[in-house]
């Protein structure tokens, strides 16, 4: 498939709309086909053996697929994408392409539990030490650089207590020893930060969160540096990953109203915070787009909007009783894992044995919300009959 490539001068809103797709290719309808595909045929022996046509063989892509690697690629400003089958499946393969045995990783103590959990029990088995580092390092993280320091991943803002990391000057102490640079940027979105732009050089989605944005698909996208790209092209190839064509049309759909989604979560997340901070039950909001946010300048300077998940944490002395309390009095707020859908969700943070190179408060009561498209309104009224059941 080929793709009209948007003009560089175009707002992301017009790439949101127009980018993967040529209707000019399937008989002018706007959106690409849903591929479902094993085989392709060749024309002749000669073809086969050179392999020399769009497609060979529907594990390696097929026009859906290719389509969502596009538009990625034009909102990502990237050399290149692949799809994974979920947003772990993204960072492992990220992960493997740029690591290999006797080397060192550098990975932000507050990355997600699962991208720890595969760094403690995958990465060893490769022969690859990791070591976790302070996000508030920046450019200082240059004092841990060993030399076989290959890789150092960013995830920005941290996951469940939202910390900021200096991505600009983490990227520019990496270059001076050619040490791949990952970020997990699934909170903001390529919509709201670009990391290559930042001198990252494969970033990393969830797409499964708000570039799917209705909670029914698994999807992973992983974007590329010209000096990362041939790397994860080659490893994603050989590892046979392909993702199921009606999940990768559901992640098309989605994308084209990123832009939209993405406003009024932001919207709905600041009503919410203003008014969380006059409740007498919370003691601080973790949210980089609230000025009182420790990360707030950083966040400001590298970031273009917010979504709707942040954190808070409970006033001193809350039991675990008034906790649980406050979770099970909620009525609009589902308890469940994941986000970026357009449903409002609740989740006790448990930080007990998650750190180990950053302080953390491991008994501290913290609720992490993410506040879906539903009236604001509506939100507020119900986190306030909770808290006046468990307070």
């Amino acid at each position: 498939m080929t793709t009209k490539k948007p003009s560089p001068a175009l707002k992301a809103d017009t790439v949101l709309a127009h980018a993967g797709r040529n209707p000019r290719e399937f008989h002018g309808f706007v959106n690409p086909p849903v591929v479902h595909a094993s085989t392709v045929l060749f024309p002749d022996i000669e073809t086969m053996a050179s392999g020399n046509q769009p497609y060979v063989y529907g594990r390696r892509g097929t026009p859906t697929t290719a389509a969502l690697e596009h538009a990625i690629t034009e909102l990502e400003g990237a050399a290149g994408t692949k799809l994974a089958n979920s947003g772990l499946n993204a960072i492992a393969l990220a992960c493997l392409s740029c690591v290999k045995s006797g080397d060192h990783m550098l990975i932000a103590d507050t990355a997600y539990g699962p991208t720890r959990h595969f760094a403690d029990t995958v990465l060893p088995n490769c022969g690859v030490h990791v070591e976790y580092y302070d996000p508030a390092l920046g450019g200082d993280i240059k004092s841990l650089f060993r030399d076989n320091t290959s890789a150092v991943f960013t995830e920005a803002p941290g996951s469940l207590t939202f910390e900021m990391q200096d991505i600009p000057a983490i990227s520019a102490a990496a270059r001076t020893i050619d040490a791949t640079v990952l970020m997990d940027n699934t909170w903001a979105s390529p919509l709201y930060c670009k990391p290559i732009d930042l001198g990252v050089d494969l970033s990393i989605q969830a797409g499964t969160k708000y570039i799917v944005g209705h909670s029914d698909v698994m999807l992973g996208t992983i974007a590329a540096s010209e000096k990362a790209w041939p790397a994860l092209n080659a490893l994603h190839g050989a590892m046979g990953v392909h993702v199921a064509p009606d999940d990768v049309y559901l992640a098309l759909r989605g994308l084209r109203t990123l832009s939209v989604r993405l406003e009024r979560h932001m919207k709905n997340t600041l009503e919410v915070t203003d008014w969380l901070q006059s409740r007498p039950e919370v003691a601080a909001i973790r949210y980089p787009a609230l000025q009182s946010d420790p990360g707030h300048a950083i966040w400001k300077r590298d970031f273009s909007g917010a979504c709707g998940l942040f954190a808070f944490d409970f006033k001193d002395g809350t039991t675990e009783e008034q906790s649980a309390a406050f979770f099970n009095a909620l009525e609009l707020f589902g308890l469940g894992y994941s986000w970026g859908g357009f449903e409002s969700l609740a989740l006790p943070v448990k930080l007990k044995g998650l750190r180990t190179a950053a302080p953390a408060a491991p008994d501290q009561k913290i609720a992490r919300l993410h506040i879906g498209l539903e009236d604001p309104e509506d939100l507020i009224a119900d986190l306030s009959q909770a808290f006046e059941k468990a307070f």
